[in-house]
């Protein structure tokens, strides 16, 4: 077949109504497109079944997935190029994409346009989707069960993979980057010792740690703040990791990590609840539960840092949907919500929020630098993960980093706390004054 690569080309142009922003590369070693772009490398036909069956980006990540597409050059330019013709974003218009809205083979008006990518595509039925995809789900919506098979499905990938890409810190959320020589190490020491200040940890508090993780963030409160901490997860093999790690540090005395969903945890009252990176996954439906849950675990004064990666609001939030790449392939019923609906909904449990700082440009560094570990150790990471799971991962990441810089997305550190029956909140009167804080052990 001569020159797939132009043809190939001219179909996308004839659909989208706008040039191709990428250089082409088919399977024939046809090439097309501008010589200074990023090139997109279509290794198989297969690539284009999965698109005509699927437009837009779910069509796209599977053949991604699977290996049948590929980039050569710059990853964070070509997605930056093609973010306005394939990811939704939440405009005024409802987000739609060129592609997702072009549905070639249900548009009477595009029968000669679908004949022709047929016939490019070559006979047959699409492929199935990547094992990596999550297609068959159990369980009421948020409910423990799917919760649990969800969390299974991220977090179970394997210790060494992880370790791989996060780094000896083991912290699987946004670093805080305080000068311009610090390291990926000094930048998630900097997160944690900052919440603990925030927190205002003292010696012989009692911490619980929601979504603890390969328990980072207990360990860091035990060493540095003297306090006694329980870190929960639902995920077994960070439990084990986490436990390894505490035994290691000769803390086991102060830390307990438990295989638990928060909504089990029944030995209140608590000093301080950590809660980083977890609620993405609660579900709006499910927050007021959430925020009632930490409320409750509370003592009056305690105080709750929530990290949360949050949404720009839409237009018409009932139209929200859930990406369908994250919720397929990586963040299995994960939801997203703006930063003031998170704060409404844990003041309504009873919380009053004191704080709110916005770090998403610190996120996309962290993400640039997990992708960079990946890239560096990449036969490793196959060999650890799949080459599926691996370049799920490596998609993911680098979109995410750019979402971050263009302000898609966001990340926000949310300090509340739970007032006495007076309304007393025990808060100190400036920022200045927890923030110098200082570790206290």
């Amino acid at each position: 077949m001569a020159d797939a690569a132009g043809r190939l080309t001219a179909l996308a142009e004839q659909a989208l109504g706008v040039p191709v922003p990428l250089r082409i590369r088919a399977w024939d070693g046809s090439e097309t497109g501008p010589p200074d772009a990023p090139t997109l490398v279509v290794r198989h036909r297969r690539a284009l079944r999965r698109l005509l069956w699927k437009p837009g980006e779910l069509g796209l990540v599977r053949a991604w997935v699977a290996g049948e597409l590929d980039v050569d050059g710059d990853l964070y330019e070509a997605l930056d190029r093609l973010s306005g013709l394939v990811w939704d974003r939440p405009a005024e218009d409802g987000g739609a994409s060129p592609l997702r809205l072009l549905g070639i083979a249900r548009d009477p008006g595009t029968y000669r346009l679908a004949r022709e990518a047929l016939a490019l595509a070559g006979p047959g039925l699409p492929p199935p989707p990547p094992p990596e995809e999550v297609r068959r789900r159990s369980g009421m919506l948020h409910s423990p069960i799917r919760d649990r098979q969800a969390i299974s499905h991220h977090y179970n990938v394997g210790n060494d993979f992880y370790e791989l890409v996060l780094g000896p810190s083991m912290v699987y959320s946004c670093a805080y980057w305080e000068g311009p020589d610090a390291t990926l190490e000094d930048a998630q020491r900097a997160k944690l010792d900052l919440i603990c200040r925030k927190l205002e940890l003292q010696p012989g508090q009692r911490l619980l740690d929601v979504g603890c993780g390969w328990g980072s963030m207990v360990l860091h409160a035990a060493e540095h703040y003297g306090v006694r901490a329980t870190g929960v997860t639902l995920s077994t093999e960070q439990a084990s990791f986490a436990r390894k790690r505490v035994a290691d540090a000769g803390l086991a005395d102060r830390i307990e990590i438990r295989v638990q969903d928060y909504r089990a945890v029944d030995d209140g009252p608590y000093d301080a609840i950590s809660s980083i990176g977890m609620a993405e996954h609660v579900g709006r439906e499910r927050y007021r539960q959430y925020a009632g849950v930490l409320y409750g675990l509370l003592r009056p004064g305690g105080r709750l840092l929530n990290h949360q990666i949050g949404r720009r609001p839409w237009a018409d939030e009932e139209a929200y949907h859930v990406d369908e790449f994250i919720d397929r392939y990586v963040f299995p019923d994960g939801e997203l919500a703006p930063v003031g609906s998170t704060v409404s909904r844990l003041e309504e449990a009873g919380l009053e929020v004191r704080d709110v700082e916005a770090i998403r440009e610190h996120y996309a560094l962290t993400l640039r630098q997990w992708v960079a570990n990946l890239e560096a150790r990449w036969p490793e990471a196959v060999r650890l993960a799949g080459a599926g799971r691996a370049r799920v991962w490596r998609l993911y990441m680098a979109a995410s980093a750019l979402s971050f810089e263009q302000n898609r997305i966001g990340v926000n550190q949310i300090l509340a706390v739970r007032p006495d029956k007076d309304g007393g909140s025990g808060m100190p009167r400036t920022r200045a004054d927890w923030l110098g804080a200082g570790r206290k052990a």
